[in-house]
Formats: C-alpha cells, structure tokens, sequence
C-alpha cells in the first residue's frame, strides 16, 4: 500500500506529552457552523435563541444580503425573558408558529441554544420535544447548543450532527453500508461517493443528507468514515447506536486521501488491484497539483494556533506531502484516538499543545519566529505588524480542501501567504 513517508521517529508525535493549556481563548462560537449547516440541509431551519449579538454574528459570518432569503433566523431574548417577566417557551412557541405558517417548505427545524438561552436555563430539549409534536407530519424539531461557553466554534456542527444520530432510523438490513460523516461541499461529496461507487463500495449514504427526508438509517453493520476530525460527539453516539468507525487518516492532500479511500477499501474487502487501478488516476492529478506549491513550502517552518480542531492532520499534509517543518500545533481539544495515526506521521520534536492560552501561546511565536503562522482573524493582523507571515485559519473551514482533486488547492492556500510576503519584501 502506498503510504507517506514517515518523519521523525516510528510513533512521530503519537505518545508525545501534550502541553495543555487553559486561559484566554481567540475563537468563534459554535453558532458558527451554522453558516455552513444551513447550505447543506436544503430543506432545514436554524433558529438560534439567543441575544442581538448573536443575529449580528450569523448575519455578518455569512453575508446575506437583504434581499435573501436565508434558512436561519435569531429568536431575541429580550430584557424582559431575561427578567422573567414572559414566559420563554409562550413567545417561542409563536415564534416557530409564526416562522412555519411563513415558511411551509421547512421539514426540519433545529432551535440552537447559545449563551443567553443556556444563562437562563432554557430547556430547548423540552421545547424541541414539545414542537415536534405540535408540528408532526409537517416539520421535525431536533435542538443543539451552539454557545460559545468552553466550545470551538466546529463543535456546533459535532453538536448539530449529534442531535441528528440520536433522531436517526435504524438500520435493519444484515449488509454492510458506508457512511461518510461530516459536512463537505457538494462538489467535494459527490467526487467521493462517484470514488467508492467505482470500488464497488455501497450503499454509501451522507451525513447529513441534503435533505431532511434522505437522512441515513443506522445500525450494527453501519461502517463509517470520518471526513472531518472534531466530530467526537457524534462518532460516539454512532458508536452507541451500533456503527463501527473505520479508522483512516483524514482525506488532506493525495497520501491522505489516499489512506482514507484504502482504510474503506480493507473494511469492504476491495480487491488491492482494483483499488490502486481506481484511485491513480486521481492520486497522480493530486501529487502534480500539490507540486507547484512545494518550492515555496518545502523546508519552511509553521506554527498552528488552536482555532478549527483541523489543525493536526493539517500539519501532517504540510509535514508529509511539503516538506513543511511544524513548529507548534494547537488545536482547542486533541481527540487522540481520531487523531492516533495523524500524530504518528508528525516529526517527533513537534509541540503539540491542546487548549489556550493566548498570550503564552503568542510569546512562543514571537520566540520562534515560524515563516508562517495559522491563526484566527483576531490575531493575524497584529502579528502581521511584527512582521510575522500569518495564515486565517477560518479560510481553511470555508473553502473546499478535502479529496484528491481539492489537494492543489490547499497546499495554494499555505503556499499564498509566502508567496505574497516575497513580493512585497521585493
């Protein structure tokens, strides 16, 4: 089997000390995913029930204009919910009454709970129970948190997915079926489901589906790959309904991608012939597209600040496939079983680091002087005063970088910042 080169010594980072850190903390909040939630789920609602700050954060992180018609919505707590002088669940009753009277094409309607909400002890649960029932037939209720209290702003799509296991349906069929877990661009999905169709693979079902009525069954003979790696909570409740998760690298850059098509390969009991015919062609596209960023990347040392949780496998496609050196990688919390074959490709003398803590974090960068670092919005610009190269970590959740065909550009997206410092150092 083709696998990448391995760095540093046989287990790389996978049984380094981890240094853990708690303190000030530069990420969004869960309410977030929801920017990229509501484009998949053609037939699904977002109603957050929170303050004004959180409608300002949705409407400013997506963009919509006034004219659109977006597929979320905030339900104000106002002074008075927060006083207790009116009865929450009456006015969101008529909320949700009022928004599906307006918008019948709704089948299924998440109520996110963000800080306000969990602050007054709003039970969405009970609510979302309550709905259901009212509205059964016609639209289902489910309900997430999405608040930013001690969560990365990725866990709100692990929470929404979550909520989405527990409601799923259960799978009575004795043949195996593959589930591919976490939200990816269209384009991205139907690239890999033509993939596992050219194994002979299947059924392969999504998760979550497009629409609301073409969610995935689940059970026993559920196998399932993670296609994004702060999943946790939801491959444990997948594990609790019965599905066996594949363990694989995740699908960054040809060797990843790779790894992850070969890891569902074994569980299905595809030829090895056949698989390496299937995948070679998109594999060399993959190696040739990453190729033209290598110059500028290779021998080059980067630094991950704690951000999206995607930071790990990241590192490993810079590390293996770029020859980038990783200095640093932090990511807000470190799944190491999800994680295990991703910290063994790491150099050995990597730092990992789990949590935040900003100013420590930022006195390690300055002292390091990485030639690129990966960070939020809030700290690139005054980095970038000091003269660091710096890299938004928030672009690397909103464009398309899984698959073969996606690979060129993410190594693009490392390579551009350097290759921007170039010019105007000229």
């Amino acid at each position: 089997m083709m696998t990448p080169a391995l760095p540093g010594t046989a287990t790389g980072c996978q049984s380094a000390p981890v240094l853990r850190e708690r303190g000030q903390r530069e990420v969004f909040c869960g309410l977030t995913g929801i920017i990229w939630l509501h484009r998949k789920v053609q037939d699904a609602f977002f109603l957050v029930v929170g303050s004004r700050t959180c409608a300002h954060l949705l409407q400013s992180a997506a963009g919509v204009m006034v004219f659109a018609e977006p597929r979320f919505a905030t339900a104000i707590i106002e002074e008075r919910d927060l006083a207790g002088l009116a009865d929450c669940n009456d006015e969101l009753d008529r909320v949700v009454d009022r928004l599906l009277t307006r918008r019948p094409d709704i089948r299924l309607l998440f109520l996110v709970g963000s800080c306000p909400s969990e602050v007054i002890k709003l039970d969405l649960a009970r609510a979302a129970a309550r709905l259901s029932v009212k509205h059964a037939g016609a639209t289902k209720v489910l309900n997430y948190s999405g608040s930013g209290i001690e969560t990365t702003f990725t866990e709100g799509e692990d929470a929404c997915l979550a909520a989405l296991v527990a409601d799923l349906p259960a799978d009575p069929s004795a043949a195996p079926a593959l589930m591919i877990v976490g939200t990816l661009p269209d384009v991205v999905e139907d690239q890999f489901v033509r993939l596992f169709a050219d194994l002979g693979i299947g059924p392969v079902h999504v998760l979550p589906a497009r629409r609301a009525d073409a969610m995935p069954a689940v059970g026993p003979n559920t196998r399932f790959l993670l296609a994004q790696p702060f999943l946790g909570d939801t491959a444990r409740a997948l594990e609790d309904r019965g599905a066996v998760r594949i363990d694989a690298l995740f699908p960054f850059g040809a060797e990843g991608t790779t790894q992850w098509l070969h890891a569902a390969a074994q569980a299905f009991g595809v030829d090895e012939m056949h698989f390496r015919r299937t995948i070679a062609p998109g594999r060399e596209r993959a190696k040739r597209a990453i190729a033209h960023s290598r110059a500028a990347l290779a021998g080059k040392r980067v630094t991950f600040l704690p951000d999206s949780q995607l930071e790990v496998p990241l590192a490993r496609f810079l590390a293996t496939e770029l020859g980038m050196q990783p200095v640093e990688v932090g990511t807000p919390y470190l799944h190491r079983r999800h994680l295990a074959q991703e910290l063994a490709l790491l150099p050995a003398d990597t730092l990992i680091s789990e949590g935040q803590d900003v100013d420590r974090q930022l006195d390690r960068v300055r002292a390091a002087k990485p030639d690129l670092t990966v960070c939020g919005l809030g700290l690139a610009n005054p980095l970038e005063a000091e003269g660091l190269t710096t890299k938004w970590a928030i672009e690397l959740v909103f464009s398309p970088i899984h698959g073969f065909d996606q690979a060129g550009d993410l190594a693009e997206l490392f390579a551009r910042p350097l290759r921007r410092r170039d010019v105007l150092r000229v």
